[in-house]
C-alpha cells in the first residue's frame, strides 16, 4: 500500500473567498425589502399564528418573517442565488435587540438571527448542490436606529440616548445567533455612524478571541450625499482609517447612492486600503415616492464600467435592486478582471477624526494641544469644575485654530468623576466638527478613564499611555483592549523598577515593551508612540542636569533601532522648575524642541500657538537655554533665574510692545508677517499701496514687503526654527493683506480694458496651476500659501 502522506490542511472560509476573489468578481445578492415589497404582505401575514395576540403593530419589520413567513425569504434567497449571486446576505438588518425594541421583539433577537442564518443556510446549500458552485452565505449587520456620535437632542448636543456597551452588547448577541445560524461572513454594513460600527467590530473580535472560530468580516459604508461624508461627518479614508484596525477582507459603500454618484468615493477607497472593495449601490436615487427607477440594464452598465476600471472585487445592489438587476450585474461583470490590491506606502501612522491624519517620514513636528486638561490649564480646569463643559471647548476650538493638529483630553482630578467627565467632554466635541476634524488623544493614568473616552470617538485616537509599572501582564492586557478599540498607544518609559531617568535604561524598557507589542499582541509598530519621559530639568538638584540630554540621546537610538516607532513627551515637564516664569519657559521649550525633533521626536504635547520662533529668542536668553539643556554651565539654573529677575518682568511673558511700529512701512509689514500680527496689517498694507513711487501696482506691494515677510517665514519653518502654528497666523495675515489689495487689482484690470476698447470676456489669468496635497496632510498649509502667491501674480490656482 502506497503512502498516502501528511493530510492536506483544510481551507479556511477566508482563504477560499480571497482565492476566489483573486480569480474574479464576485457578486452579491440585491434588495431584500424591495422582493418583500412585492409581495404586498398584510400584518396577519407578519404575525403568523405565533404572534397572533401581540400588543404591538408588526407590517414593516421584514425580519420577523424569517420565522413567520420563512419559505417566502428563502425563495427570495434562492432567486438570487439563482440569478448570479455568489454571496446571499441574512434577513437580519434589524434584528438587533435595540432596533427590535420598536416592535416589541427585543427578546428574539438571538432566534431571529440564528432563524434567518439558518433559512439563508439552506437556501445556499440548495443551489450549491444544484449549479456544483459554492455560495456562501453573510450575517447582516445593520447600523440599528441610534447613534453613538450624534445627540437625539438639539438642546442636550452631550446627551446620548445609546453607549457603546450596549451596543457591544447587542452586536453580541446578534454574532451569536448568526453565527449559531451557519453563516460564512459577518458583513456589518450600511454604516453611517462609525462608531457603532466599531462596537459591531469590538464585539466580533472578542467572539472570535473568546467562543468561536474567526470567519471573514466585511465592512460597508455609506456616504449620505455629495460631501463625500457619512451621516456623522467622517470623509471615507477617515472612515477606513478607523476600522481598519479590524483587518476586514472586504472594505466599502452601499445604499445611500446609486452607481453614478458612489463612483468618486468608491475610487477614493480604493486609493486608502489594502482590503477587497466591495460596492453594492442602489438603483439610482429615489424618485418622489421612494421609489427606484433604474432598470436592471443601466444599473449593470454603470457597475461594468467600475470593473473594467479595476475598481471592485464584490459587486451587487441594494435598495430597488431585484434578481433580475443582479442577473444582469453577474453577466456584466463575468470577463472582467478583478481589482488588485493596492500595496500601501509603509512607515505611515494613520490617525482620524472626521478627517485623515497621516503621518509619515517627511511630516513635521506634529503638534498634541495641551489646553484641554485639567491639571495643565487653570482656566480649563476651572471651567470643567464649575460644570460648564460648552464654554470649555472654546478651549480646544482654540487649540485647533492655533496649529494643533491632535487634540489631547486630559480628565485626571480627584474632584471629578473621570469616566464621566471624558465621556460628557469627547460627546461634546463629536457636536462641533471644526474640532473633531482632528484626532484625540484619551490621556489619564486611569484606564477606565481611558476606555470611557475611546468609546465615544468614531475616529481613531491616541491612548495616552499605558506601561510597564504593573507588570507585564498588566501591560499586555490593556494593549489587547487598546488595540480591539483601534487605537494607537503611548507607551512610557516606566517599569516595575521605576521611572526611567537615564539613557540605557529609557532605551531597554522601551525596547522590551515595543517587542512586547509587536510579537505577544501583534501591533502595528506604525501605530507604537514611546515618550521616553521629558523630566524637569533647572531644579538645583545635580542629578536632573542631564535629563534633556538623556530623553534627546534615547530618541535617537529608540528611533534607529525599532522600526515604525514614533516619540512624543510632554513639552511642559520640562521646565516646571520655572513655573509662573511663562517667558522663560516658552524660551527653553523652543531651544528643546529645536534640538530633539533634529534627533527624530515625531510629536509632542504642546500649547499649540505658544512656542517662540528659535531665531527670535532673545541671544543672552537663548545661550542661557542652550546652556541648562546641554549642561554646559554648572551655574546656568541660576543665571537663568536672574535673567528672568532681570529682563522678563519676573520671567512673567513680557506685554507685547508696539515698538516695532516705529520702523519703516515695509519693516512693519515684514514683522507682522513673521510674527503672526494682523492688528495693523490692513493700514499698513493701504499705507504701502498709496506710496505710488514706490509701488506703481498693488501687485508691486504683495511682490515686495509681503513677499519678503513670507520668505523668511519659509526660511524659519525649513529650518526648524518655527513650526506650523506659527506658520498658520503668517498665513492668515498674509492672506489678509492680499485680501485688501484684491479690489485695487482687480480695478486695475478694468482700467486696462477700457483703455484698450475691449469689450470681450477675456481670460484674467496668465495660465491654470493645478495645486494638490493629500487630504488632511500637514502640507496643505504650503500649498495654501503656494495658491496665495500665485493668485497674485495672476494666476489661477485651484487646489485639492
Amino acid at each position: 500500500m502506497a503512502p498516502t502522506g501528511p493530510p492536506v490542511p483544510q481551507k479556511s472560509v477566508e482563504d477560499e473567498i480571497e482565492s476566489i476573489l483573486q480569480e474574479r468578481i464576485m457578486v452579491l445578492d440585491g434588495g431584500m425589502g424591495t422582493m418583500i415589497q412585492q409581495h404586498a404582505l398584510t400584518e396577519e401575514d407578519f404575525r403568523g399564528h405565533e404572534f397572533k395576540d401581540h400588543s404591538r403593530p408588526l407590517k414593516g419589520n421584514n425580519d420577523l418573517l424569517s420565522i413567520t413567513q420563512p419559505d417566502i425569504i428563502c425563495d427570495i434567497h434562492k432567486e438570487y442565488l439563482l440569478s448570479g449571486a455568489d454571496i446571499i446576505e441574512t434577513n437580519t438588518f434589524s434584528s438587533t435587540r435595540i432596533a427590535q425594541a420598536d416592535y416589541g421583539l427585543e427578546h428574539l433577537a438571538y432566534r431571529l438571527n440564528r432563524v434567518s442564518a439558518e433559512v439563508a443556510r439552506k437556501a445556499a446549500d440548495i443551489v450549491t448542490a444544484q449549479t456544483g458552485i459554492r455560495r456562501y452565505v453573510a450575517g447582516a449587520m445593520g447600523p440599528t436606529n441610534r447613534t453613538l456620535s450624534v445627540s437625539p437632542s438639539v438642546e442636550r448636543p452631550d446627551y446620548r440616548n445609546i453607549t457603546f456597551d450596549e451596543l457591544v452588547e447587542a452586536y453580541t448577541e446578534q454574532a451569536k445567533g448568526l453565527l449559531d445560524g451557519g453563516v460564512d461572513i459577518l458583513l456589518v454594513e450600511t454604516i453611517f455612524d462609525t462608531a457603532n460600527a466599531k462596537a459591531a467590530l469590538f464585539a466580533l473580535q472578542m467572539l472570535f478571541e473568546d467562543e468561536y472560530a474567526s470567519r471573514p468580516i466585511f465592512v460597508s459604508g455609506t456616504i449620505v450625499d455629495k460631501s463625500g461624508r457619512t451621516l456623522s461627518g467622517q470623509t471615507g479614508e477617515a472612515f477606513v482609517i478607523s476600522v481598519s484596525h479590524s483587518k476586514p477582507l472586504c472594505i466599502g459603500l452601499n445604499c445611500a447612492l446609486g452607481a453614478v454618484e458612489m463612483r468618486p468615493f468608491i475610487e477614493t477607497i480604493g486609493k486608502c486600503t489594502a482590503a477587497y472593495i466591495i460596492c453594492y449601490p442602489n438603483a439610482g436615487l429615489p424618485n418622489t415616492f421612494g421609489g427606484y427607477d433604474e432598470t436592471p440594464e443601466v444599473t449593470a452598465k454603470h457597475i461594468k464600467n467600475f470593473a473594467l476600471d479595476g475598481l471592485v472585487n464584490i459587486v451587487g445592489g441594494c435598495c430597488g435592486t431585484t434578481p433580475a438587476h443582479i442577473r444582469k450585474i453577474a453577466e456584466a461583470v463575468k470577463f472582467c478582471k478583478p481589482r488588485v490590491p493596492q500595496s500601501l506606502s509603509q512607515g505611515y501612522m494613520l490617525l482620524s477624526g472626521l478627517e485623515p491624519f497621516r503621518i509619515g517620514p517627511y511630516t513635521n513636528f506634529v503638534n498634541i494641544g495641551e489646553r484641554c486638561n485639567v491639571a495643565g490649564s487653570r482656566k480649563f480646569a476651572k471651567l470643567i469644575m464649575a460644570g460648564n463643559y460648552e464654554e470649555a471647548l472654546s478651549v480646544a476650538k482654540l487649540q485647533v485654530e492655533m496649529g494643533a493638529q491632535i487634540l489631547d483630553i486630559n480628565m485626571d482630578d480627584g474632584m471629578l468623576d473621570g469616566p464621566t467627565a471624558m465621556s460628557r467632554f469627547c460627546n461634546l466635541i463629536s457636536s462641533e466638527p471644526d474640532i473633531a476634524k482632528v484626532p484625540l488623544c484619551i490621556d489619564s493614568s486611569n484606564f477606565s478613564v481611558i476606555e470611557a473616552g475611546l468609546k465615544c470617538c468614531q475616529g481613531k485616537c491616541i491612548v495616552n499611555s499605558i506601561s510597564l509599572k504593573e507588570g507585564e501582564e498588566d501591560f499586555l492586557e490593556k494593549a489587547r483592549k487598546i488595540k480591539l478599540y483601534g487605537a494607537a498607544v503611548v507607551v512610557m518609559a516606566f517599569d516595575e523598577v521605576g521611572q526611567a531617568t537615564e539613557t540605557e535604561t529609557k532605551i531597554a524598557i522601551c525596547s522590551r515593551a515595543y517587542h512586547l507589542l509587536v510579537e505577544k499582541v501583534h501591533f502595528n509598530p506604525n501605530d507604537i508612540i514611546f515618550d521616553p519621559n521629558i523630566l524637569t530639568i533647572g531644579t538645583g538638584m545635580e542629578e536632573h542636569n542631564l535629563y534633556a540630554i538623556n530623553f534627546i540621546n534615547a530618541t535617537k537610538t529608540i528611533k534607529e533601532t525599532l522600526p515604525g516607532a514614533r516619540i512624543s513627551g510632554g513639552l511642559s515637564n520640562l521646565s516646571f522648575s520655572f513655573r509662573g516664569m511663562d517667558a522663560i519657559r516658552e524660551a527653553m521649550h523652543g531651544v528643546f524642541l529645536y534640538h530633539a525633533i533634529k534627533y527624530g521626536m515625531d510629536m509632542g504635547i504642546v500649547n499649540a500657538g505658544n512656542l517662540p520662533v528659535y531665531d527670535d529668542i532673545h541671544k543672552e536668553l537663548l545661550q542661557l537655554c542652550e546652556n541648562l539643556i546641554w549642561n554646559k554651565d554648572p551655574d546656568a539654573t541660576e543665571k537663568l533665574l536672574h535673567y528672568a529677575q532681570n529682563h522678563a518682568q519676573g520671567g512673567k511673558k513680557v506685554v507685547q510692545t508696539d515698538e516695532w511700529r516705529k520702523g519703516s512701512v515695509e519693516e512693519r509689514l515684514e514683522y507682522a508677517l513673521i510674527k503672526g500680527i494682523e492688528k495693523y496689517v490692513t493700514a499698513d498694507t493701504e499705507e504701502a499701496r498709496l506710496n505710488q513711487e514706490k509701488y506703481p501696482r498693488p501687485l508691486n506691494v504683495i511682490e515686495g514687503p509681503l513677499m519678503n515677510g513670507m520668505k523668511i517665514v519659509g526660511d524659519l519653518f525649513g529650518a526648524g526654527k518655527m513650526f506650523l502654528p506659527q506658520v498658520i497666523k503668517s498665513a492668515r495675515v498674509m492672506k489678509k493683506a492680499v485680501g485688501h489689495l484684491i479690489p485695487y487689482m482687480e480695478k486695475e484690470r478694468e482700467e486696462r480694458r477700457a483703455k484698450q476698447g475691449s469689450t470681450e470676456e477675456e481670460d484674467p489669468y496668465q495660465g491654470t496651476i493645478v495645486l494638490a496635497t493629500v487630504k488632511g496632510d500637514v502640507h496643505d498649509i504650503g500649498k495654501n500659501i503656494v495658491g496665495v502667491v500665485l493668485g497674485c501674480n495672476n494666476f489661477s490656482a485651484p487646489s485639492s
